[in-house]
């Protein structure tokens, strides 16, 4: 049987060029538009045990879709060894992502790992992770434990059969929700809760969402369906705007505008009136945030993405592997971050069709979000 493949590995690739010079780190890099590397969004596995319609659809990753061999992956330590130089470069957040991150075998170790990385500014390192809640229950304590700060966990609805519908594995919306009462009782939080929106598919959730995590410990956040990668199929026609969310919850549950809680926040907040919580929305298809967006991702090959919309990456782990020193490496990161000049969700307000019709995007799985 032919097996079938979206080209998420672009053999294009090129490897990071090295300077010629000697780039010693300062704490600070700055790309084209004046946007500091702060956050670097780790993926750590290609594989995950849903197949979320607006993800991974069970048509294109199915029983004989070709994952990467383990060979492939980068290994923890040398996932730790590129963390240090980018937190040498001021990175003071990172977040491991998938594919699924839990279904990494021993990813506590990892955490442990990165938890023991110093910093420049003596700070700990925020050291957060999502997941689709599936496996999080019986991992919560363990991260916990090997020094995770935080989890978001990905939930698209409340009621079973829409969920069900959503992860297109028949996995139950209760199990989810164990598996955040899990992470909380294990002092992961605030645990934010994402749902993203697609119009005909999971609309019908937004209240029902908005009114279970009111007055409790969870943050829930509503992110716009994206065109992320080649395989789900993204039509505009299935955005739902967040500025329709606000209102639909608003008209019910009345809210006011929050501040953010720090430059590049992605989620815009918004508070109850009657102080019991707080919703975000991700609002990256309608309303842009590109020009404070201070994310890196590492796939978990080992490519380098200066942006979640991008059509091709670039190789660290050929430098990685072929026993250059640090700072050879370091040099290499900072002129790639300093040629930067990706404002992709800019551009898309202007010619959504244009851009469509272009070149295929990494996908979202390979990367995570």
């Amino acid at each position: 049987m032919l097996e079938k493949i979206i080209p998420i590995n672009d053999l294009r690739s090129p490897a990071l060029a090295v300077p010629a010079a000697p780039d010693a780190p300062s704490g600070l890099l700055l790309d084209t538009l004046g946007r500091p590397l702060h956050d670097l969004r780790i993926s750590v596995t290609d594989r995950c045990n849903f197949r979320c319609v607006y993800c991974m659809p069970k048509e294109v990753f199915d029983k004989d879709y070709a994952y990467l061999p383990h060979s492939d992956l980068l290994s923890f330590e040398e996932i730790t060894r590129v963390a240090r130089i980018f937190i040498a470069h001021g990175v003071e957040k990172i977040r491991l992502t998938g594919g699924e991150p839990l279904l990494r075998k021993h990813l506590e170790r990892l955490v442990g790992m990165l938890r023991a990385l110093p910093t420049p500014s003596g700070r700990p390192l925020d050291l957060t992770l999502t997941t689709n809640g599936s496996l999080l229950a019986r991992k919560a304590r363990a991260l916990k434990d090997a020094g995770l700060d935080r989890v978001t966990v990905s939930l698209d609805a409340l009621d079973d059969t829409v969920f069900r519908q959503m992860n297109d594995v028949d996995f139950a919306v209760a199990d989810v929700l164990h598996g955040l009462d899990a992470a909380h009782a294990a002092g992961l939080g605030p645990v934010k809760v994402n749902m993203v929106v697609k119009r005909g598919t999971n609309d019908s959730q937004i209240l029902p969402m908005a009114r279970h995590f009111k007055g409790s410990p969870f943050i829930l956040r509503f992110i716009e369906y994206m065109d992320v990668g080649a395989s789900n199929g993204w039509n505009m026609d299935e955005v739902i705007p967040s500025a329709e969310v606000i209102r639909r919850i608003g008209a019910e549950l009345p809210l006011a505008p929050s501040a953010p809680n720090y430059t590049g926040e992605t989620a815009a907040r918004w508070r109850y009136l009657d102080g019991s919580g707080e919703v975000g929305v991700i609002s990256s298809v309608t309303q842009a945030f590109c020009h404070d967006c201070s994310r890196l991702r590492l796939s978990t090959e080992g490519k380098l993405y200066t942006c979640l919309f991008a059509t091709r990456g670039h190789d660290l782990r050929a430098l990685l592997r072929s026993s250059r020193p640090d700072l050879e490496l370091s040099g290499a990161v900072a002129q790639l971050w300093r040629g930067r000049t990706d404002r992709y969700s800019e551009t898309r307000t202007i010619d959504t069709a244009g851009l469509q019709r272009g070149a295929k995007k990494v996908e979202m799985s390979y990367i995570g979000g």
